[in-house]
């Protein structure tokens, strides 16, 4: 193995103690010691943000990993590899050479490869008279194998974490239907209590949740969020008697006013109380319904994002608001034929608007165009109204309730 010496790097860059540690700590592995060098590269991947590397960083990797002619890592192996940066270019998938100098510097930074230059800077291997490498300059591939475990430790510890993450976020999302779903109830059907005080709570404790959350935000609204789901249980669970003796008065109700009924999962169902209230009726064979479409403004208000995806960039009309859903109706991965029945049972432009509203929230909802479909099946049968959502979203960016005409 031709790792056990210390070398300086040749030119203008500096050595480090850091530098010499790993040249050191490189020249004591482990005899016998091996890995297969495919999976070390994928737990470096895996433990890219640890380490701070980048893509273009793994690229550089991977190519000087298909350099090193076996699979296996060896201690006893030679461990230097030596392409000049045209072939690393190549490889690389055509990087321009200043990026993949950097790159190069990234890795030795975090420590998964080491320079061993030679006098003039070269990189080349001196054969002896078997026709065996007895010297090679190069990048030093070592570290790699002195790390493995400690890359494979990372890189379960990162899967770890995402998967915590991700149970957090849906527990948050099953907690914040909870309590909206409650609350509405509770409205709906005359539950004794402050419920628009509580549902002030609500509406505060989600605005604090930023649009990307990292896992200790996430956490936090939580813990937040089941604390005030508690609370709702309670006030439900003291006033039940009451609760049970209007439920029939509620119910009968809704049906006469034939006004706002539940809206479907992540596009969070708002009161009664809450603006742009609708009323849906039914019509045709298949139930569909028209009603008049909100002002434009305030659509765009609820949902900035589709205007990118209007002609020119931007939404002046319905006309564009239309044009931008259908284009955005492709890239969600909603087929032609359920944005047809939208349109079919909600008219043009409210479908367009459910499109945006769908877009909007595209980060928390699975399937795009299941979620269209079953917001279309509610539409067929009266039960569906876009108020709800654009308050709701409209809410989420700060703005305070306005009439939606």
């Amino acid at each position: 193995m031709q790792s056990g010496n210390v070398t300086t790097p040749f030119g203008r860059r500096p050595m480090t103690l850091a530098l010499v540690r790993r040249q050191i700590e490189a020249a004591e592995i482990k005899p016998g010691k091996s890995a297969d060098k495919w999976k070390v590269f994928r737990d470096a991947s895996t433990a890219r943000e640890v380490l701070g590397l980048q893509d273009r960083s793994l690229a550089v990797l991977d190519a000087l990993l298909s350099f090193y002619p076996e699979n296996e890592l060896r201690q006893d192996g030679q461990l230097v590899v030596f392409p000049s940066n045209a072939q690393l270019t190549l490889r690389a998938h055509g990087i321009a050479g200043a990026t993949l100098r950097r790159h190069l510097a990234i890795l030795v930074d975090a420590g998964l490869i080491v320079r061993k230059d030679s006098a003039n800077g070269k990189r080349y291997a001196r054969k002896g008279k078997t026709g065996d490498i007895e010297t090679a300059f190069g990048f030093d591939l070592s570290p790699l194998l002195l790390r493995m475990e400690e890359l494979a430790a990372m890189a379960q510890q990162v899967a770890a974490d995402r998967a915590a993450y991700r149970q957090a976020r849906e527990s948050l999302t099953i907690c914040r239907r909870d309590i909206r779903k409650l609350i509405s109830a509770a409205m709906e059907e005359g539950a004794p209590g402050d419920w628009d005080a509580v549902e002030d709570s609500y509406i505060a404790l989600v605005a604090k949740i930023p649009r990307t959350p990292r896992m200790q935000d996430v956490a936090q609204a939580l813990a937040e969020m089941e604390a005030l789901r508690d609370k709702v249980i309670k006030l439900l669970d003291l006033q039940q008697n009451e609760e049970n003796n209007s439920t029939n008065d509620a119910h009968n109700g809704r049906h006469i006013q034939n006004s706002n009924t539940e809206p479907f999962n992540e596009l969070e169902p708002c009161s009664r109380k809450e603006q742009g209230e609708r009323r849906a009726e039914p019509v045709g064979a298949k139930g569909s319904y028209t009603v008049k479409s909100f002002p434009l403004g305030l659509v765009l208000k609820a949902c900035p994002e589709i205007a990118m995806y209007g002609p020119d960039g931007a939404v002046a009309s319905w006309r564009d608001l239309m044009s931008a859903a259908v284009v955005v109706r492709s890239m969600l991965g909603v087929s032609p034929s359920a944005y047809q029945d939208a349109c079919e049972a909600m008219g043009a432009e409210d479908a367009a608007i459910a499109i945006a509203c769908i877009l909007e929230r595209a980060g928390h909802i699975n399937s795009p165009g299941g979620y269209l479909r079953e917001l279309t099946r509610k539409a067929q049968r009266g039960e569906f109204s876009l108020g709800p959502p654009l308050m709701a979203l409209l809410r989420a960016r700060g703005v305070g309730d306005r009439a939606v005409g």
